[in-house]
């Protein structure tokens, strides 16, 4: 074993004070942290907490007061939290992105009269993404099916796919979501039919003579699916209690529309009117994302609205951005 000479201990004693000193001197600042600071220190510390989330005794879904209480239901709602919680990256990014979608989803919702929590069925289906696609061809923040989204009056094709339009996709989804109430007459069970088909839904409460999803055996991801809604809505409700700690510049902002451009025959190239606007290729398909390709034939001569985005909102300016709801946010 190799000896360590004495001036060798002294050595490192010293370097071990000094650096002792420098972090002190870095954190004290005459006793008073920077916002910065105190931002950093709170969220490593809740951030690398393992504590379990707590499981609510009951939750609020579209006004109906959900009782957690039964053995299940607790834990079912508890494999949610922990899911969404330690799941850090998805939840950070639902979160900031619905600071941009949930001010245009909500008038919608309000406007069709369903229930303003199914702007949480959204979220969990596309992660606040807007051009989110599934394996099985599911597309959009709703994510409809190609037939779907067609029964439900969205244009689909290879050139423009209003799945995408979050405007008309959330229109669509309003009409399932209302269709599906007559049906069941309870919201909980209108979700399970959005996940799992509403066929499948009434086969299993006729065969289990039971009235409501939440009661039935379902398969895994619809049992699943009752519960993550109940879990993003409580998340999204307090995240700093979950280790959540955002500022108001960390979230998405709204880019708003500074004007439309009417298109009524065939467009030979968007880059071109792109070009037109001040706008990248880009810029313009992210203002429009239901534009699927680069061209479009539009032989029926149909009108479409296309989104002009204000170029200087564009221009990322994280402190000017405002937060939608303020439970977001620390102080």
């Amino acid at each position: 074993m190799t000896k360590i000479k004495p001036f060798s201990i002294i050595a490192l004693m010293a370097a071990a004070v000094t650096v002792s000193a420098l972090l002190t001197s870095a954190t004290t600042h005459d006793g008073k942290d920077t916002e910065d600071e105190k931002y950093k220190n709170l969220s490593t510390q809740t951030l690398t907490s393992n504590t379990p989330p707590s499981v609510p005794q009951s939750a609020m879904f579209a006004g109906e007061n959900v009782d957690l209480t039964p053995q299940d239901r607790r834990e079912r709602m508890d494999r949610e939290m922990l899911s969404f919680c330690y799941s850090h990256i998805n939840t950070m990014l639902q979160i900031k992105r619905a600071n941009r979608l949930f001010p245009i989803v909500e008038p919608i919702l309000k406007e069709c009269g369903v229930p303003d929590d199914f702007k949480y069925l959204m979220i969990i289906e596309c992660n606040g993404d807007v051009e989110a696609r599934s394996s099985a061809g599911a597309a959009g923040p709703w994510q409809f099916l190609e037939r779907t989204g067609r029964e439900y009056g969205l244009e689909v094709n290879g050139e423009i796919d209003e799945r995408y339009n979050i405007e008309k996709a959330t229109r669509a989804a309003c009409k399932y979501l209302k269709d599906s109430y007559e049906e069941y007459g309870d919201w909980l069970t209108v979700a399970a039919s959005y996940n799992t088909g509403r066929a499948n839904v009434t086969k299993r409460i006729n065969a289990q003579k039971e009235s409501k999803a939440i009661d039935l055996v379902l398969l895994p991801e619809t049992s699943r699916y009752i519960f993550r809604l109940m879990a993003i809505k409580e998340i999204f409700s307090n995240p700093q209690s979950y280790g959540f700690m955002l500022r108001e510049s960390d979230l998405y902002p709204t880019i708003p529309t500074a004007k439309e451009h009417t298109v009524t025959g065939a467009v030979s190239s968007w880059a071109d009117i792109a070009k037109e606007h001040d706008l990248t290729y880009l810029q313009l398909h992210e203002a429009n994302p239901w534009i699927r390709s680069a061209s479009m034939t539009n032989k029926n001569g149909k009108r479409y609205k296309i989104k002009i985005p204000d170029t200087e909102a564009l221009k990322y300016d994280p402190s000017k951005t405002r937060a939608h709801d303020s439970r977001w946010v620390v102080d």
